[in-house]
């Protein structure tokens, strides 16, 4: 087990590594930021000022280099914007994000695993029909409409939650809410079509035959079965969640990494967008992680084919 997660844990640092990199040469290479940070009526001189301030008059090579060894001693550069750490422009906004995509992820849950077994238990009734009709109203829908859709509803039309901003905890209800109809929907789908797999393996039809109840048959033999490719489709949520709070804290006006992370892009401000895309690629990376661990746990096979193979 230990030099199966090592393994993963190497390849891990490798796509930290190579996301680094890319994202890196492909942000200089898209614009000059200090165009984007100063005004357009701004002089050759200040251009060239700003470009030398922040080592921009550098080659690629060279500023990559610099990059690289400042990171290793913990230095990912300082915002264009304010001359902050960028990870303390970050940690700003992190505990806003975790507020929203937390409680979000739980009802996530709560709501989808649920809805998508009772679907797969009860099979083309009225139950199955309404909660398939919801998720694929829910999974077609963009994240930034239906959270404007929202806004329009309880916001402008019945007015009993604010539309935007942070202040309170009712501010939190319609981005959890978008967030939430979303993630559930797609996790509603994935349950019921995993469950009825599951159910019409031949050593289901054996259990039924055996005359063991329903309710085992699901609780005991199929849940835990259809458990290792759950944990597959919580890992994409949970990630997707990170992703859609992109679009919604935009919408929403929420002072989130999201709405953080559109700022620095359309400002210019390489050194914090290149430290938002590495903490969402690392939390990807963690995600993942956690689980190719969850199905070592679930399923030894898997280890243990690692471990052959290696």
């Amino acid at each position: 087990m230990f030099g199966f997660v090592l393994a993963r844990l190497l390849r891990s640092l490798i796509v930290l590594f190579a996301t680094v990199t890319f994202v890196f040469i492909v942000l200089r290479l898209s614009g000059d930021p200090a165009q984007q940070m100063l005004s357009d009526i701004a002089t050759p001189e200040a251009l060239a000022a700003f470009r030398t301030q922040w080592g921009l008059d550098r080659s690629i090579a060279e500023q990559y280099l610099l990059y690289l060894a400042n990171a290793f001693q913990g230095n990912f550069g300082t915002s264009f914007a304010d001359g902050r750490e960028v990870f303390t422009v970050i940690g700003e906004r992190v505990p806003k994000t975790l507020s929203v995509t937390v409680p979000a992820f739980l009802l996530t849950m709560l709501i989808g695993i649920p809805a998508g077994i009772l679907a797969a238990v009860r099979r083309e009734t009225a139950a199955d029909k309404a909660v398939m009709a919801g998720a694929v109203v829910g999974y077609s829908i963009p994240n930034f409409l239906l959270g404007v859709a929202l806004i329009y509803l309880f916001a402008v039309w019945l007015r009993v939650l604010p539309s935007s901003g942070s202040s309170t905890w009712q501010h939190a209800i319609l981005p959890v809410a978008t967030l939430v109809l979303a993630g559930a929907a797609t996790i509603s789908r994935f349950t019921r079509s995993t469950l009825i797999d599951v159910l019409g393996q031949p050593y289901i039809a054996a259990a039924r035959a055996d005359g063991i109840p329903e309710r085992e048959i699901i609780l005991r033999h199929a849940l835990p079965n259809a458990a290792i490719p759950l944990v597959t489709m919580l890992g994409f949520g949970a990630g997707g969640m990170l992703g859609g709070a992109v679009f919604v804290e935009t919408v929403f006006a929420w002072p989130g990494l999201g709405s953080g992370f559109v700022r620095a892009v359309n400002s210019g401000d390489l050194n914090v967008v290149q430290a938002m895309i590495l903490t969402f690629t690392a939390f990807m990376v963690s995600i993942n992680l956690t689980v190719d661990i969850l199905y070592a746990a679930l399923n030894p096979k898997i280890r243990l084919g690692n471990h052959d193979a290696s």
